[in-house]
Protein backbone atom coordinates (compact mmCIF):
# COMPACT_ATOMS: atom_id res chain seq x y z
CA UNK A 1 0.00 0.00 0.00
CA UNK A 2 0.80 3.60 -0.72
CA UNK A 3 0.84 6.06 1.34
CA UNK A 4 0.60 10.05 0.11
CA UNK A 5 1.58 13.02 2.62
CA UNK A 6 0.00 16.50 2.47
CA UNK A 7 2.51 19.02 0.71
CA UNK A 8 3.51 22.18 2.13
CA UNK A 9 0.43 24.30 0.95
CA UNK A 10 -1.44 21.87 -0.37
CA UNK A 11 -4.85 22.42 -0.35
CA UNK A 12 -7.63 20.57 1.92
CA UNK A 13 -10.95 19.67 1.80
CA UNK A 14 -12.94 21.76 4.93
CA UNK A 15 -15.46 20.35 6.87
CA UNK A 16 -18.04 22.64 8.82
CA UNK A 17 -18.87 19.15 11.04
CA UNK A 18 -17.04 17.77 14.24
CA UNK A 19 -18.27 14.51 13.49
CA UNK A 20 -16.30 14.21 10.27
CA UNK A 21 -13.05 16.74 11.51
CA UNK A 22 -10.32 16.42 9.18
CA UNK A 23 -7.02 14.17 10.40
CA UNK A 24 -3.98 16.77 10.11
CA UNK A 25 -0.85 16.27 10.90
CA UNK A 26 2.59 18.82 11.22
CA UNK A 27 4.47 17.23 8.13
CA UNK A 28 3.73 20.42 6.32
CA UNK A 29 1.09 24.14 6.25
CA UNK A 30 -2.16 23.00 5.09
CA UNK A 31 -4.09 25.73 3.26
CA UNK A 32 -8.40 25.11 3.78
CA UNK A 33 -10.81 26.90 2.02
CA UNK A 34 -13.89 27.69 3.87
CA UNK A 35 -17.24 29.00 1.96
CA UNK A 36 -20.20 29.81 3.90
CA UNK A 37 -21.25 28.74 7.39
CA UNK A 38 -21.40 24.95 6.38
CA UNK A 39 -24.23 22.01 6.67
CA UNK A 40 -24.28 22.01 10.47
CA UNK A 41 -24.47 24.11 13.27
CA UNK A 42 -22.42 21.97 16.11
CA UNK A 43 -24.00 24.06 18.52
CA UNK A 44 -27.88 24.52 18.81
CA UNK A 45 -27.87 28.20 18.28
CA UNK A 46 -31.20 28.29 20.71
CA UNK A 47 -29.00 26.76 23.93
CA UNK A 48 -25.68 27.63 23.21
CA UNK A 49 -25.10 31.17 23.04
CA UNK A 50 -21.32 30.59 24.48
CA UNK A 51 -18.42 27.98 24.67
CA UNK A 52 -15.29 29.18 26.17
CA UNK A 53 -14.78 32.57 24.52
CA UNK A 54 -16.46 31.77 21.54
CA UNK A 55 -19.76 33.62 21.59
CA UNK A 56 -22.64 34.02 19.54
CA UNK A 57 -22.04 36.96 17.24
CA UNK A 58 -25.01 40.20 17.44
CA UNK A 59 -26.57 39.63 14.39
CA UNK A 60 -29.86 37.87 14.71
CA UNK A 61 -28.95 34.78 12.37
CA UNK A 62 -25.68 34.96 13.74
CA UNK A 63 -23.97 31.61 15.68
CA UNK A 64 -21.12 30.60 17.13
CA UNK A 65 -19.65 28.96 13.96
CA UNK A 66 -19.14 31.07 10.95
CA UNK A 67 -17.62 29.58 7.71
CA UNK A 68 -15.72 27.02 10.04
CA UNK A 69 -13.49 24.16 9.76
CA UNK A 70 -13.09 21.38 11.69
CA UNK A 71 -9.74 19.58 12.23
CA UNK A 72 -8.64 16.45 14.75
CA UNK A 73 -4.58 15.61 15.58
CA UNK A 74 -3.39 12.53 17.72
CA UNK A 75 -0.59 13.39 19.44
CA UNK A 76 2.84 11.31 18.92
CA UNK A 77 5.17 12.01 21.84
CA UNK A 78 4.50 14.17 24.73
CA UNK A 79 5.75 17.66 24.53
CA UNK A 80 4.35 21.33 23.64
CA UNK A 81 2.61 22.06 20.30
CA UNK A 82 1.23 25.42 19.26
CA UNK A 83 0.07 26.12 16.15
CA UNK A 84 -0.39 29.57 13.50
CA UNK A 85 -3.09 30.38 11.49
CA UNK A 86 -2.29 33.13 9.13
CA UNK A 87 -5.06 34.89 6.81
CA UNK A 88 -4.98 34.16 3.51
CA UNK A 89 -6.23 36.69 0.48
CA UNK A 90 -8.17 35.34 -2.08
CA UNK A 91 -6.60 36.28 -5.53
CA UNK A 92 -7.81 39.60 -6.64
CA UNK A 93 -8.83 40.88 -2.69
CA UNK A 94 -7.80 42.07 0.57
CA UNK A 95 -8.06 39.92 3.85
CA UNK A 96 -11.48 40.15 5.26
CA UNK A 97 -11.29 37.58 7.11
CA UNK A 98 -10.74 37.67 10.84
CA UNK A 99 -9.89 33.76 12.15
CA UNK A 100 -10.63 32.96 15.80
CA UNK A 101 -10.14 29.22 17.02
CA UNK A 102 -10.59 27.03 19.72
CA UNK A 103 -9.24 23.33 20.95
CA UNK A 104 -11.08 20.79 22.73
CA UNK A 105 -9.64 17.85 24.17
CA UNK A 106 -8.14 15.46 25.32
CA UNK A 107 -10.56 13.03 24.16
CA UNK A 108 -13.87 14.31 24.09
CA UNK A 109 -16.52 13.76 21.99
CA UNK A 110 -18.25 15.86 19.69
CA UNK A 111 -21.56 15.22 21.02
CA UNK A 112 -20.12 17.01 24.38
CA UNK A 113 -18.59 19.53 22.38
CA UNK A 114 -21.98 20.62 20.72
CA UNK A 115 -24.09 20.41 24.03
CA UNK A 116 -21.75 22.57 25.95
CA UNK A 117 -20.49 19.80 28.48
CA UNK A 118 -16.80 20.05 26.89
CA UNK A 119 -15.48 23.65 27.15
CA UNK A 120 -12.36 24.43 25.02
CA UNK A 121 -8.90 24.28 27.41
CA UNK A 122 -7.59 27.02 24.29
CA UNK A 123 -9.06 29.31 22.37
CA UNK A 124 -9.03 33.28 20.92
CA UNK A 125 -12.23 35.21 20.04
CA UNK A 126 -10.31 38.81 19.91
CA UNK A 127 -9.87 41.21 17.11
CA UNK A 128 -7.18 40.73 15.33
CA UNK A 129 -4.73 43.18 14.43
CA UNK A 130 -2.12 41.30 12.65
CA UNK A 131 -2.77 38.34 9.97
CA UNK A 132 -2.10 35.62 12.79
CA UNK A 133 -4.14 34.57 15.25
CA UNK A 134 -2.95 30.80 16.96
CA UNK A 135 -1.48 29.03 19.83
CA UNK A 136 2.30 29.99 20.96
CA UNK A 137 4.24 32.88 19.65
CA UNK A 138 2.84 35.41 17.09
CA UNK A 139 5.40 35.34 14.52
CA UNK A 140 4.77 38.24 12.95
CA UNK A 141 5.40 40.40 16.13
CA UNK A 142 6.98 37.81 18.63
CA UNK A 143 3.70 38.29 21.04
CA UNK A 144 3.61 35.45 22.98
CA UNK A 145 0.36 33.32 23.92
CA UNK A 146 -1.47 33.91 27.05
CA UNK A 147 -5.14 32.94 28.90
CA UNK A 148 -8.04 34.68 26.60
CA UNK A 149 -9.03 38.45 28.05
CA UNK A 150 -11.48 40.49 25.97
CA UNK A 151 -9.90 43.47 24.29
CA UNK A 152 -6.75 42.21 25.41
CA UNK A 153 -5.87 42.11 21.36
CA UNK A 154 -3.53 39.19 22.38
CA UNK A 155 -4.56 37.23 19.51
CA UNK A 156 -2.54 33.87 20.86
CA UNK A 157 -3.45 31.72 23.53
CA UNK A 158 -0.70 29.43 25.83
CA UNK A 159 0.84 26.55 24.22
CA UNK A 160 -0.33 23.14 24.81
CA UNK A 161 1.12 20.56 27.23
CA UNK A 162 0.30 16.98 25.27
CA UNK A 163 1.10 13.41 26.33
CA UNK A 164 1.16 10.50 23.43
CA UNK A 165 -1.92 9.33 22.05
CA UNK A 166 -4.16 12.47 23.55
CA UNK A 167 -6.51 13.58 21.05
CA UNK A 168 -7.67 17.23 20.03
CA UNK A 169 -10.40 18.65 18.24
CA UNK A 170 -9.70 21.94 16.70
CA UNK A 171 -12.37 24.71 15.34
CA UNK A 172 -11.20 27.38 13.20
CA UNK A 173 -13.86 30.10 12.50
CA UNK A 174 -14.02 32.91 10.77
CA UNK A 175 -15.97 35.79 12.53
CA UNK A 176 -16.65 37.89 9.66
CA UNK A 177 -19.94 36.90 7.57
CA UNK A 178 -18.83 35.92 4.09
CA UNK A 179 -21.57 38.07 1.76
CA UNK A 180 -19.92 37.36 -1.60
CA UNK A 181 -20.03 33.39 -1.42
CA UNK A 182 -15.94 33.41 -2.13
CA UNK A 183 -14.38 31.19 -0.76
CA UNK A 184 -11.43 32.32 2.19
CA UNK A 185 -8.33 30.79 3.31
CA UNK A 186 -5.89 30.62 5.56
CA UNK A 187 -2.73 28.78 6.49
CA UNK A 188 -2.47 26.45 9.04
CA UNK A 189 0.90 25.47 10.50
CA UNK A 190 1.74 23.42 13.53
CA UNK A 191 4.59 24.64 15.87
CA UNK A 192 6.08 24.06 19.28
CA UNK A 193 9.41 22.42 20.39
CA UNK A 194 7.90 18.77 20.41
CA UNK A 195 7.41 19.40 16.31
CA UNK A 196 10.30 21.51 15.94
CA UNK A 197 12.30 18.29 17.38
CA UNK A 198 10.12 15.69 15.00
CA UNK A 199 7.39 16.88 12.96
CA UNK A 200 6.56 13.55 11.57
CA UNK A 201 6.42 11.96 15.12
CA UNK A 202 5.29 15.25 17.24
CA UNK A 203 1.68 14.59 15.74
CA UNK A 204 1.26 11.12 14.23
CA UNK A 205 0.84 11.33 11.20
CA UNK A 206 -0.46 7.50 11.04
CA UNK A 207 -4.05 9.21 11.77
CA UNK A 208 -4.53 10.87 8.73
CA UNK A 209 -4.78 7.32 7.11
CA UNK A 210 -8.05 6.76 8.68
CA UNK A 211 -8.83 9.49 6.48
CA UNK A 212 -12.61 8.41 7.51
CA UNK A 213 -12.13 10.44 10.51
CA UNK A 214 -13.16 9.03 13.80
CA UNK A 215 -16.06 7.23 15.22
CA UNK A 216 -19.18 8.73 15.08
CA UNK A 217 -21.70 8.76 17.74
CA UNK A 218 -24.90 10.19 16.71
CA UNK A 219 -28.61 10.23 17.36
CA UNK A 220 -31.51 9.28 15.05
CA UNK A 221 -32.86 12.34 13.68
CA UNK A 222 -29.65 14.29 13.24
CA UNK A 223 -28.62 15.21 9.94
CA UNK A 224 -27.23 13.44 7.54
CA UNK A 225 -23.41 12.27 7.81
CA UNK A 226 -21.40 13.06 4.84
CA UNK A 227 -18.48 10.85 4.64
CA UNK A 228 -15.11 12.09 2.40
CA UNK A 229 -12.57 10.52 0.76
CA UNK A 230 -11.13 13.27 -0.41
CA UNK A 231 -9.20 14.02 2.64
CA UNK A 232 -7.38 11.34 1.92
CA UNK A 233 -3.68 10.92 1.47
CA UNK A 234 -4.11 10.21 -2.20
CA UNK A 235 -4.84 13.85 -2.17
CA UNK A 236 -5.65 15.16 -5.69
CA UNK A 237 -4.57 11.31 -6.88
CA UNK A 238 -8.17 9.55 -7.23
CA UNK A 239 -9.37 8.00 -10.10
CA UNK A 240 -12.29 6.08 -7.98
CA UNK A 241 -13.75 5.64 -4.85
CA UNK A 242 -15.70 2.15 -4.11
CA UNK A 243 -17.80 2.63 -0.79
CA UNK A 244 -18.38 -0.49 1.50
CA UNK A 245 -20.41 -1.20 5.00
CA UNK A 246 -20.82 -3.69 7.56
CA UNK A 247 -23.91 -2.97 9.07
CA UNK A 248 -23.61 -5.21 12.54
CA UNK A 249 -19.73 -4.58 12.81
CA UNK A 250 -18.89 -8.16 12.46
CA UNK A 251 -16.59 -8.56 9.97
CA UNK A 252 -18.95 -9.28 7.06
CA UNK A 253 -19.07 -6.49 4.46
CA UNK A 254 -22.99 -6.61 3.77
CA UNK A 255 -23.49 -4.00 0.82
CA UNK A 256 -21.31 -2.09 -1.22
CA UNK A 257 -22.80 1.85 -2.17
CA UNK A 258 -22.87 4.22 -4.50
CA UNK A 259 -20.45 7.02 -3.81
CA UNK A 260 -21.36 10.61 -4.69
CA UNK A 261 -19.24 14.02 -5.91
CA UNK A 262 -16.18 14.12 -7.79
CA UNK A 263 -14.80 10.41 -8.37
CA UNK A 264 -17.53 9.17 -6.36
CA UNK A 265 -15.69 10.60 -3.60
CA UNK A 266 -18.37 10.95 -0.68
CA UNK A 267 -21.17 8.81 0.69
CA UNK A 268 -23.81 10.25 2.97
CA UNK A 269 -24.99 8.52 5.99
CA UNK A 270 -28.41 9.04 6.86
CA UNK A 271 -30.12 8.53 10.38
CA UNK A 272 -31.00 5.63 11.94
CA UNK A 273 -28.10 3.22 9.26
CA UNK A 274 -25.62 2.23 11.78
CA UNK A 275 -22.74 0.38 10.89
CA UNK A 276 -19.10 0.47 9.98
CA UNK A 277 -18.29 1.95 6.71
CA UNK A 278 -15.23 2.01 4.34
CA UNK A 279 -13.98 3.81 1.42
CA UNK A 280 -10.91 2.10 -0.61
CA UNK A 281 -9.47 4.38 -3.42
CA UNK A 282 -8.16 3.74 -6.76
CA UNK A 283 -5.12 6.25 -7.71
CA UNK A 284 -5.09 8.22 -11.15
CA UNK A 285 -1.20 8.30 -11.41
CA UNK A 286 -0.86 4.99 -12.74
CA UNK A 287 0.60 2.94 -9.64
CA UNK A 288 -1.17 -0.62 -9.10
CA UNK A 289 -2.32 0.56 -5.50
CA UNK A 290 -5.27 1.28 -3.92
CA UNK A 291 -5.12 3.31 -0.08
CA UNK A 292 -8.27 2.13 1.79
CA UNK A 293 -9.02 3.52 5.44
CA UNK A 294 -8.38 -0.15 6.53
CA UNK A 295 -10.46 -0.10 9.93
CA UNK A 296 -13.18 2.07 8.62
CA UNK A 297 -15.40 4.59 10.24
CA UNK A 298 -18.06 3.27 12.94
CA UNK A 299 -20.96 5.05 13.19
CA UNK A 300 -23.40 4.35 15.73
CA UNK A 301 -27.55 6.03 16.01
CA UNK A 302 -28.67 6.06 19.19
CA UNK A 303 -32.57 6.72 19.97
CA UNK A 304 -34.17 8.22 23.28
CA UNK A 305 -34.01 5.63 25.61
CA UNK A 306 -36.75 3.22 25.86
CA UNK A 307 -37.44 1.29 29.01
CA UNK A 308 -37.36 -2.32 28.82
CA UNK A 309 -38.14 -3.62 32.62
CA UNK A 310 -37.53 -2.90 36.52
CA UNK A 311 -36.77 -5.93 37.66
CA UNK A 312 -37.38 -6.38 41.90
CA UNK A 313 -34.24 -7.94 43.18
CA UNK A 314 -34.17 -10.61 45.68
CA UNK A 315 -37.88 -10.64 45.80
CA UNK A 316 -37.77 -7.64 48.62
CA UNK A 317 -40.69 -9.03 50.45
CA UNK A 318 -38.82 -12.56 51.25
CA UNK A 319 -35.43 -10.66 52.02
CA UNK A 320 -33.82 -10.04 55.74
CA UNK A 321 -33.51 -7.68 56.86
CA UNK A 322 -36.11 -5.55 54.87
CA UNK A 323 -35.00 -4.02 51.41
CA UNK A 324 -36.21 -2.89 48.20
CA UNK A 325 -33.84 -3.16 45.51
CA UNK A 326 -34.38 -2.40 41.79
CA UNK A 327 -32.43 -3.13 38.96
CA UNK A 328 -33.06 -0.61 35.31
CA UNK A 329 -32.81 -2.30 31.97
CA UNK A 330 -33.17 -0.73 28.72
CA UNK A 331 -33.57 -0.97 25.29
CA UNK A 332 -30.96 0.20 23.52
CA UNK A 333 -27.19 -0.32 23.78
CA UNK A 334 -26.05 3.68 24.36
CA UNK A 335 -24.63 4.96 27.68
CA UNK A 336 -27.47 5.53 30.48
CA UNK A 337 -27.67 7.47 33.72
CA UNK A 338 -30.33 7.07 36.03
CA UNK A 339 -32.12 8.89 38.71
CA UNK A 340 -35.40 8.21 40.73
CA UNK A 341 -38.07 10.42 42.67
CA UNK A 342 -36.08 13.63 42.10
CA UNK A 343 -32.90 12.45 43.03
CA UNK A 344 -29.23 12.92 41.21
CA UNK A 345 -28.59 11.11 38.18
CA UNK A 346 -26.39 7.73 38.68
CA UNK A 347 -24.43 5.53 36.36
CA UNK A 348 -25.57 2.09 38.26
CA UNK A 349 -29.02 0.83 37.17
CA UNK A 350 -29.13 -0.57 40.78
CA UNK A 351 -30.94 1.24 43.19
CA UNK A 352 -30.56 0.17 46.88
CA UNK A 353 -33.81 1.20 49.96
CA UNK A 354 -36.37 2.06 47.09
CA UNK A 355 -39.44 2.95 48.72
CA UNK A 356 -42.07 0.61 48.28
CA UNK A 357 -45.06 1.59 46.06
CA UNK A 358 -45.21 3.75 43.15
CA UNK A 359 -41.85 5.44 42.47
CA UNK A 360 -40.63 7.84 39.20
CA UNK A 361 -37.73 7.00 36.85
CA UNK A 362 -36.31 9.36 35.02
CA UNK A 363 -33.17 7.67 32.24
CA UNK A 364 -30.98 9.65 30.65
CA UNK A 365 -29.01 9.35 27.17
CA UNK A 366 -25.21 10.14 27.94
CA UNK A 367 -24.46 10.79 24.39
CA UNK A 368 -26.77 13.38 24.32
CA UNK A 369 -30.01 11.13 22.33
CA UNK A 370 -32.77 11.96 24.78
CA UNK A 371 -34.21 12.01 28.38
CA UNK A 372 -37.43 9.88 28.97
CA UNK A 373 -39.93 11.59 30.81
CA UNK A 374 -41.01 10.23 34.33
CA UNK A 375 -41.84 6.87 34.06
CA UNK A 376 -43.63 4.94 36.94
CA UNK A 377 -42.73 1.59 38.64
CA UNK A 378 -44.04 -0.10 41.38
CA UNK A 379 -42.48 -1.54 44.10
CA UNK A 380 -43.91 -4.02 46.67
CA UNK A 381 -43.36 -3.42 49.86
CA UNK A 382 -44.67 -2.39 53.37
CA UNK A 383 -44.29 1.09 55.25
CA UNK A 384 -41.86 0.68 57.96
CA UNK A 385 -45.04 2.89 60.19
CA UNK A 386 -48.43 4.53 59.36
CA UNK A 387 -50.00 7.60 61.28
CA UNK A 388 -53.67 7.48 61.43
CA UNK A 389 -54.49 11.07 63.05
CA UNK A 390 -56.80 12.36 60.96
CA UNK A 391 -54.79 14.28 58.53
CA UNK A 392 -55.25 13.03 55.47
CA UNK A 393 -51.53 11.38 55.10
CA UNK A 394 -50.69 7.82 55.96
CA UNK A 395 -53.63 7.19 57.39
CA UNK A 396 -54.14 3.41 56.99
CA UNK A 397 -51.23 0.07 55.91
CA UNK A 398 -51.06 -2.51 53.97
CA UNK A 399 -48.57 -4.13 51.60
CA UNK A 400 -47.92 -1.56 48.91
CA UNK A 401 -48.50 -3.41 45.49
CA UNK A 402 -50.31 -6.44 46.85
CA UNK A 403 -52.85 -5.96 44.36
CA UNK A 404 -50.23 -6.96 42.12
CA UNK A 405 -49.46 -10.81 43.87
CA UNK A 406 -51.51 -14.05 43.92
CA UNK A 407 -53.62 -14.53 46.40
CA UNK A 408 -52.35 -12.01 48.97
CA UNK A 409 -53.42 -12.35 52.59
CA UNK A 410 -51.91 -10.34 55.65
CA UNK A 411 -52.37 -10.72 59.54
CA UNK A 412 -51.74 -7.81 61.71
CA UNK A 413 -50.88 -9.04 65.52
CA UNK A 414 -50.18 -6.86 68.56
CA UNK A 415 -46.71 -7.94 70.44
CA UNK A 416 -48.70 -10.59 72.43
CA UNK A 417 -49.97 -12.73 69.51
CA UNK A 418 -53.48 -11.29 69.36
CA UNK A 419 -55.07 -11.50 65.84
CA UNK A 420 -55.88 -7.52 65.26
CA UNK A 421 -56.95 -7.55 61.43
CA UNK A 422 -56.94 -9.56 58.37
CA UNK A 423 -56.38 -8.12 54.82
CA UNK A 424 -56.66 -8.72 51.49
CA UNK A 425 -55.72 -6.67 48.22
CA UNK A 426 -58.60 -3.97 49.15
CA UNK A 427 -58.27 -1.84 51.65
CA UNK A 428 -55.78 -1.51 54.69
CA UNK A 429 -55.46 -1.70 58.57
CA UNK A 430 -56.41 2.01 60.16
CA UNK A 431 -55.39 0.96 63.46
CA UNK A 432 -58.11 0.01 65.39
CA UNK A 433 -59.26 -2.78 66.89
CA UNK A 434 -63.50 -3.34 67.47
CA UNK A 435 -63.85 0.01 66.58
CA UNK A 436 -61.12 1.65 69.21
CA UNK A 437 -57.95 3.14 68.08
CA UNK A 438 -54.76 0.53 69.27
CA UNK A 439 -51.89 2.65 70.99
CA UNK A 440 -48.68 4.01 69.51
CA UNK A 441 -46.59 0.95 69.83
CA UNK A 442 -45.11 -1.85 67.26
CA UNK A 443 -47.07 -4.23 65.44
CA UNK A 444 -46.44 -7.89 63.41
CA UNK A 445 -47.96 -8.85 60.27
CA UNK A 446 -47.82 -12.24 58.85
CA UNK A 447 -47.76 -12.22 54.79
CA UNK A 448 -48.43 -14.91 52.58
CA UNK A 449 -48.81 -14.87 49.02
CA UNK A 450 -47.62 -16.91 45.56
CA UNK A 451 -44.51 -15.93 43.16
CA UNK A 452 -43.95 -17.04 39.86
CA UNK A 453 -40.72 -19.30 40.44
CA UNK A 454 -39.55 -20.74 37.30
CA UNK A 455 -43.42 -21.04 35.43
CA UNK A 456 -44.99 -22.17 39.06
CA UNK A 457 -46.81 -20.31 41.44
CA UNK A 458 -44.54 -21.17 45.10
CA UNK A 459 -46.25 -20.10 48.34
CA UNK A 460 -44.39 -17.76 50.03
CA UNK A 461 -44.43 -16.16 53.53
CA UNK A 462 -43.22 -13.14 55.17
CA UNK A 463 -43.04 -11.91 59.33
CA UNK A 464 -41.80 -9.02 60.72
CA UNK A 465 -42.80 -5.82 62.00
CA UNK A 466 -44.12 -2.17 61.38
CA UNK A 467 -44.93 0.75 63.84
CA UNK A 468 -47.88 2.69 64.51
CA UNK A 469 -47.39 6.04 65.22
CA UNK A 470 -50.36 8.47 66.69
Amino acid sequence: MMLFCLTTNAQSNNSADCRTAIPICADGPITPSVDGNGDIDDFDPDAILETGCLEKGSNSSANIENNTSWFVFRAGTGGQVGFDIEALPVVGTTITAEWDFAVYGPDVNCGDISNGTAQPIRCNYEVNDTNFTGIGVNPENGQEGAPFVTQSLNTYDEWLDVEPGEIYYILINNYNTNFNDDAETFMFTFTGSSVEADQITAIDCTLRDEFLGLDIVACEGDPDITLSALNSPAGADIANVAWSVDYDDDGVIDDTLTGTGPFGAEYVVASPNSGRYFAEITTISGTPVTVADEGGILITFYGVPLLDRVDILDTNLSIDPDQNNIEIFVDGNSSYEYAINGGEFQDDPIFLDVPPGVNTLIINDKNGCGTTEPIEFLVVGYPKFFTPNGDGMHETWNILGIETLDNPAVFVFDRYGKLLAQLNSTGGWDGTYNGSPMPSSDYWFRFEYGEQDNGAIVAKTRKTHFTLKR
